[in-house]
């Protein structure tokens, strides 16, 4: 409501990555388990009455949390993709449709999407003054939406082999880094930075580059670690992870089906780099989504189980 997204955040990077990528994405769960309910489960009038209310309420909270205004480009597109093959799977059933809708999306509504997502005000200024989002983009703001390069991943990769030439490889640490991005820096105080960074910084030092907020594809992922064994090794990881989640995509366990669709669109940010952004946010979402919903199930069974128990127990006695 009060940071805009350009301003530093007032909490640590695990703090925000838990509230933004876990605690945030829980309606999304109760989105999926209202629709698999209505579709699994034979209802009362009543019931399909307090479904649509609790339906409605994950949603608008789904919405206030993950919205253009407040949240990323590469978290939002995952989330809406995934809600409306949730609701209208005939519309992504196929791969004509599929590559239609990702083709349209890619071109003309990621770019225009620039017009929230990169707004230089927080959410409460906008709501006072709705012009701010006009104002941003006045003059030759629509031109630099559509004409600025953020395809950049060929470079990126020749930047990270330029890197390695002087630098050398890494053997792991940055691969460490991702699997450990729960792990504070406070905690870890020598905890390597993200590959984008690392080669910008690097960029900035040797060639005077003027930011380092690089991507870093996972073919320079691989390379910076292990060389051209580490490049094979991305790719045999990335291709057994993509067949295992196809078993969740044709499964019948709602979340399931609903993480692994997630991960497929999810897939064009983590392909782009660097991983430990895509790996720690698609582990974040989840647990969020998964991880939430088993400790409330197994609470609630074990609630219900012990209260059996109780009751046979207090009638034995009686």
């Amino acid at each position: 409501m009060i940071r805009a997204n350009w301003m530093p955040a007032s909490v640590s990077t695990v703090t925000l990555l838990l509230w933004k990528k876990v605690l945030f994405i829980i309606p999304l769960a109760g989105v999926v388990l209202c629709v698999e309910y209505y579709r699994k489960v034979k209802q009362t009038p009543l019931n399909q009455l307090y479904l649509l209310l609790v339906l409605v309420a994950f949603i608008i909270i789904l919405f206030w949390f993950k919205n253009p205004l407040v949240e990323k480009r590469n978290a939002l597109g995952p989330i809406y993709i995934t809600l409306i093959y949730l609701f209208l799977p005939r519309l992504l059933n196929s791969n004509v449709r599929s590559t239609s809708f990702m083709f349209f999306s890619m071109v003309i509504v990621f770019p225009l999407s620039a017009f929230f997502t990169h707004t230089t005000s927080s959410l409460k200024d906008i709501i006072k003054k709705p012009r701010l989002l006009v104002e941003q983009f006045e003059g030759e703001g629509i031109n630099e939406v559509f004409n600025t390069l953020h395809y950049d991943a060929f470079i990126n990769i020749s930047a990270t082999v330029d890197y390695v030439k002087h630098e050398g490889f890494v053997y792991g640490e940055q691969l460490l880094s991702a699997f450990l991005f729960f792990v504070p820096r406070s905690m870890w105080e020598s905890k390597p930075i993200n590959t984008g960074p690392l080669v910008g910084e690097y960029l900035i030092k040797q060639y005077d580059f003027h930011y380092s907020n690089l991507s870093n594809p996972m073919v320079s992922e691989g390379y910076i670690n292990f060389g051209i064994f580490g490049v094979i090794l991305m790719a045999i990881a990335i291709a057994y992870t993509v067949v295992y989640l196809l078993t969740w995509l044709e499964g019948t366990h709602y979340l399931k089906k609903m993480m692994a669709f997630y991960f497929a669109i999810h897939l064009l940010f983590f392909l782009r780099g660097d991983f430990t952004n895509g790996f720690s946010y698609y582990v974040g979402t989840m647990i969020g989504v998964l991880g939430v919903f088993k400790i409330t199930d197994f609470l609630i069974k074990n609630a219900l189980l012990n209260q059996r128990l109780w009751k046979q127990k207090k009638k034995n006695i009686v």
